[in-house]
């Protein structure tokens, strides 16, 4: 039984939580945008507005995310579906991404809602995969959601380079038999390739792999604001 649990950190309250620093997190934002849009490079923009606000090395892995150009911000809006048009729909799924934000949200970490309206958390896999408490709760929520959709089949990909991706393999493949969930998943050495040339709509937070996926669907944004009223999200607008 897992005893793990993806929260938040001791310091995060510090971080994320007083509305001062958020607004604080909310005006960086506008200052990477504006430098993104006008063809500055995201890790000197970064940089650059990190050291004006004062923003420690978390600070500045949640201002990354939360950041982008106008450009890119467009052109994720335009090729985003909404739910409606999921029905009878293949769905693709960047597996480890989704699958932390999710339980990262569930377990009351603070999310970070982009200015491009997909969210982020601040943790990641880091070579390895570990179960936590609300794993299976969070893969039912994911599964009872997209069959509520009407999607007729959903390929997950996993990254087959993270430690314990096969276990995880085998957990999904027996929730699927147990709740009859349509799922086929993969283990792939690049799935954001795999996702990023997908012909079916890609389920994804992150920024390479929205930018040349055909079509989008923003799960994690419907799953925390339909199912989620506690959830600890900063904003980037």
């Amino acid at each position: 039984m897992p005893v793990r649990n993806r929260g938040k950190e001791a310091s995060d309250d510090r971080l994320f939580g007083d509305p001062k620093m958020q607004e604080k997190l909310k005006e960086a934002a506008k200052d990477m945008c504006y430098l993104l849009s006008r063809g500055f490079a995201e890790k000197s923009s970064l940089q650059l507005v990190g050291n004006r606000y004062r923003l420690n090395a978390r600070q500045q892995r949640a201002l990354q995310g939360i950041s982008a150009s106008e450009q890119k911000i467009l052109l994720r809006g335009e090729r985003s579906i909404t739910p409606d048009n999921l029905k009878d729909k293949t769905i693709a799924i960047d597996g480890f991404n989704l699958l932390i934000i999710m339980e990262s949200a569930i377990s009351g970490a603070y999310v970070f809602k982009g200015l491009d309206g997909y969210y982020r958390d601040v943790s990641g896999v880091h070579g390895t995969y570990k179960r936590v408490q609300k794993t299976e709760e969070t893969l039912l929520l994911i599964g009872n959601t997209l069959n509520e959709l009407g999607a007729i089949a959903v390929d997950w990909y996993f990254d087959a380079p993270v430690s314990n991706s096969g276990r995880l393999k085998t957990m999904l493949r027996e929730l699927a038999e147990q709740y009859q969930f349509p799922w086929n998943i993969y283990l792939e050495n690049n799935p954001d390739k795999v996702l990023a040339d997908s012909d079916h709509i890609v389920v994804s937070s992150d920024a390479w792999v929205l930018d040349r996926a055909l079509q989008s669907f923003n799960l994690g944004a419907y799953l925390i604001e339909n199912n989620i009223s506690k959830a600890s999200v900063v904003t980037a607008r």
